[in-house]
């Protein structure tokens, strides 16, 4: 890995670390919801410099956002690494077979609905193991998540494609 790709992976962890914090901060109604906003980040890594640096930046904001918020190795760690690792798998995967036919928003939507599925799957077999409580939240997950994915895919899109602007 060449010294630019080294500085540039560390620049795109240090905004979605800077997001997640940020994201921390905000409000919710609901305890345990969050937004994903730093999967923007994830995702215009994917888009422009490709699936090995979109998984290390994933990997750095999750464990070193979790250092700082006090949650490293906790239950909070352990399901947003699953669900941030399998969102940017699917990505990757769906990016690299089909470049063409999935833009920001598509990607973003398959990102979400893999994080949330991922993240129920390790609620049930590590912490709540009881299906009917998993069934019950999975609807709301699931809408959530397709509203955040679409609105995070859109201002995914509009920052790729001023990224690329300014590479030109």
């Amino acid at each position: 890995m060449q010294l630019q790709d080294k500085y540039r992976i560390a620049l795109l962890s240090a905004y979605a670390i800077a997001i997640h914090s940020f994201e921390t901060l905000l409000p919710m109604p609901i305890p345990w919801l969050k937004l994903g906003i730093a999967n923007i980040i994830t995702l215009a890594t994917l888009v422009l410099y490709g699936f090995r640096s979109a998984m290390m930046v994933t990997l750095i904001r999750v464990i070193i956002s979790s250092i700082f918020i006090g949650t490293f190795l906790g239950p909070g760690f352990i399901m947003s690494f699953c669900g941030g690792v399998s969102s940017t798998a699917a990505m990757g995967i769906i990016f690299s077979l089909f470049p063409k036919l999935f833009g920001a928003v598509g990607l973003s939507l398959i990102g979400a609905l893999f994080h949330n599925t991922a993240q129920l799957f390790i609620a049930y077999l590590l912490f709540v193991q009881q299906l009917e409580a998993i069934l019950i939240v999975t609807p709301l997950l699931i809408l959530l998540g397709t509203i955040t994915g679409v609105v995070n895919g859109i201002i995914g899109g509009m920052l790729i494609k001023n990224l690329k602007k300014r590479a030109l």
